[in-house]
C-alpha cells in the first residue's frame, strides 16, 4: 500500500479527526475557533487535530487576517480509494482461486 493511502487511513483512524472533516464536508471551510465550538475537545486539541490532518494533505489551510480558515482536500481520498480498489481486487482473485480449487 502506498505510504500516502495509509496516512490518510491514520489521519481519518481517530473519531475526532473523523468529525473534523466531516464538519468540513458538510459545512464547508471553517476557523479553529468555528470548528471547536460545539465539539467535545478544547481548541487546543481541534489544532493537534487539524495538524495531522494537514500532514496528510486531507485539509490545507489559509490565513485570512488573525484567524487561520482550514478547508477539506477532497482529492485525497482518491489515493485512499485506490488503495481500498487493490485491496478488494486482490481477496477477489483470491476468493476465486479457492472456488475453482473447491470445484
Amino acid at each position: 500500500m502506498r505510504a500516502s493511502a495509509v496516512a490518510v487511513f491514520a489521519a481519518l483512524g481517530d473519531p475526532s479527526r473523523a468529525a473534523i472533516v466531516e464538519r468540513l464536508c458538510a459545512h464547508g471551510p471553517a476557523s479553529i475557533t468555528a470548528l471547536a465550538a460545539g465539539a467535545e475537545i478544547t481548541r487546543q486539541a481541534v489544532t493537534k487535530h487539524l495538524r495531522v490532518l494537514e500532514d496528510a494533505r486531507l485539509v490545507t489551510s489559509e490565513k485570512t487576517g488573525r484567524e487561520t480558515i482550514y478547508e477539506f482536500t477532497p482529492a485525497r481520498l482518491d489515493d485512499a480509494r485506490k488503495a481500498l480498489d487493490a485491496m478488494t481486487s486482490h481477496w477477489d482473485q483470491a476468493i476465486e482461486r479457492l472456488r475453482k480449487l473447491v470445484e
